[in-house]
């Protein structure tokens, strides 16, 4: 299942990153797509713990149709 971000406070490369990792220890293995100028998130997986993992990084996540 493939979900989709919007992460607003996603500013810059460390934001970037540390949405990467959270999300690589949430769905490890999950193929996870991030574009920092549009401030969007892609993963192919659990769209339930891909939110929750966003959120306990720091951020705020706002899901997008796919």
């Amino acid at each position: 299942m493939t979900a989709i971000f919007t992460v607003p406070d996603m500013t810059c490369g460390h934001c970037e990153k540390t949405v990467r990792g959270a999300l690589a220890e949430a769905l490890p293995g999950a193929a996870v797509a991030i574009d920092l100028a549009t401030r969007k998130v892609t993963i192919e997986g659990d769209a339930v713990k891909a939110e929750e993992a966003i959120r306990e990084a720091g951020y705020s996540p706002e899901r997008t149709a796919a």
